[in-house]
């Protein structure tokens, strides 16, 4: 079952799958901290490079299963055009009511 975007506890990590899901590079610039960081899979990456490959230029979406950590932690179908679909796990930094990191890994299987 999907986890309705609306429905997420945390509001900043709301406004950041809002953002990705509606492709909004406005909203999602917004929706992070000045100077925010990421990573992928454990390897540090260029948040703007990386955004813009994986989420804006290949349409990334998420569908949320599940949240923990008062809403700093999600499991996530996330889908583009580049690599299709498959089961992630997400870990969220707010500070300042923004998202200051997020670390995104292939999640284990159910």
């Amino acid at each position: 079952m999907t986890l309705p975007v609306e429905r997420l506890r945390e509001p900043a990590v709301r406004a950041f799958v809002a953002a990705l899901n509606s492709n909004d590079r406005a909203a999602f610039a917004d929706a992070l901290a000045p100077g925010a960081t990421m990573s992928d899979d454990g390897s540090e990456r260029d948040l703007r490079e990386w955004t813009e490959r994986e989420v804006f230029a290949s349409h990334g979406r998420m569908e949320v299963e599940s949240e923990g950590e008062a809403g700093l932690a999600l499991v996530a179908t996330y889908s583009n055009d580049t690599w299709g679909a498959m089961r992630t796990a997400w870990r969220f930094t707010v500070e300042g009511g923004k998202v200051s990191r997020f670390e995104t890994r292939q999640a284990p299987a159910e």
